[in-house]
């Protein structure tokens, strides 16, 4: 438990330049596409996430400041006034765009000026009406795709799968972070878990969103992610497993969907005391303290649980408060995300 420092040996350049090159016009809420730009908070969480360092590093975000401002004086990247990072190489790209649509502007109004002659016409005519139908072919072949390509048979996944299982996974990793690591869009996420302790056994079910992108994510089957060699497998729904599940994050054991947050148990009178489950390693008193506290839950006492042999932590504990009205007011969190996981609570004596 608590924070992961930096280490000398971290490439703190290749690391931020790869993310940049990687990033989507999703990072930034747009359409999924390459960009080569990010806000530079999204940025900096998203180096820190690959580099294994807690997000609250403060020696962790002060290198990355530091690096960022070294890379821009080398002209490998450009810090906008709005806090976004640009790769410089986009911005020439960019550059070119604009200068593509301006000669489009100059051409037009050249037509305008100039109007063609009726032999031109003659000649132009033609060549419109071929494009207007290649267009029209080309919209109507997406429209299609659009609708039967999900689970349509591709070069390397021929069951048109959309399912898979991920495993070996850090356990510090969330949705953000395997959302970045895969290619494309990952539209569900179910995080195996113990059904007891709630502990996360570093595997995963995900559902893809065409068979496509499977077949991509299946091909960096043992890719590094936060330094460990990531299992990545077809896993087709057996039939009558509810998948994909409601929710598009969920956890729990087995291999269907999940429900989503654990109901609680009856309350016992004047209850105290909540058992919590499914914690991150990095959790700490401060942390769970601060936790409750966004509710207005004081917390009076914490007991972890370990493993008698190895003396781990369980991911799991105990933790009691001054009164039943704020023992009330933190059970309200169950299934909230703390340190990148949903948190299960549950009522104890």
């Amino acid at each position: 438990m608590g924070n992961k420092g930096t280490d000398d040996s971290i490439n703190w350049t290749e690391t931020i330049l790869s993310t940049l090159k990687g990033a989507t016009k999703e990072d930034t809420g747009g359409e999924a596409s390459s960009t080569g730009s990010l806000p530079v908070k999204r940025l900096r969480r998203l180096v820190l996430l690959s580099l294994q360092i807690d997000d609250s590093d403060k020696s962790g975000k002060k290198t990355f400041k530091r690096t960022v401002q070294e890379l821009e004086k080398e002209g490998h990247l450009n810090l906008d006034a709005d806090g976004t990072v640009t790769l410089k190489k986009q911005k020439k790209r960019k550059a070119k765009e604009e200068k593509k649509k301006k000669d489009k502007k100059d051409k037009k109004k050249k037509k305008k000026l100039n109007p063609p002659s009726e032999e031109d016409e003659s000649q132009i005519k033609p060549e419109i009406e071929e494009e207007k139908e290649a267009v029209k072919g080309d919209s109507t072949s997406n429209a299609v795709d659009d609708k039967a390509s999900k689970n349509k048979p591709c070069k390397g996944n021929p069951q048109g799968v959309t399912r898979l299982f991920l495993g070996n996974l850090p356990f510090a990793v969330d949705e953000a972070g395997l959302g970045a690591f895969l290619p494309k869009d990952v539209t569900h996420i179910k995080w195996i878990t113990d059904k007891e302790t709630g502990k996360f056994y570093g595997s995963a079910f995900c559902e893809m969103d065409n068979s496509r992108n499977a077949a991509k994510a299946v091909a960096m089957a043992g890719s590094q992610l936060m330094g460990r060699p990531v299992k990545i497998n077809f896993a087709p729904a057996r039939e009558g497993d509810a998948w994909p599940p409601e929710k598009k994050v969920v956890s729990g054991g087995g291999q269907a969907g999940g429900t989503g947050v654990k109901a609680m148990s009856e309350k016992p009178e004047n209850c105290v005391k909540l058992f919590i489950g499914n914690l991150s390693y990095d959790i700490d008193d401060d942390g769970i303290k601060k936790f409750f506290d966004n509710v207005g839950a004081e917390v009076k006492a914490v007991r972890w649980l370990h493993h008698k042999d190895s003396g781990d932590f369980k991911g799991v504990g105990f933790v009691e408060f001054w009164n039943t009205e704020a023992c009330d007011k933190a059970a309200t969190l169950n299934g909230k995300n703390l340190l990148g996981r949903p948190i299960r609570i549950d009522w104890t004596d």
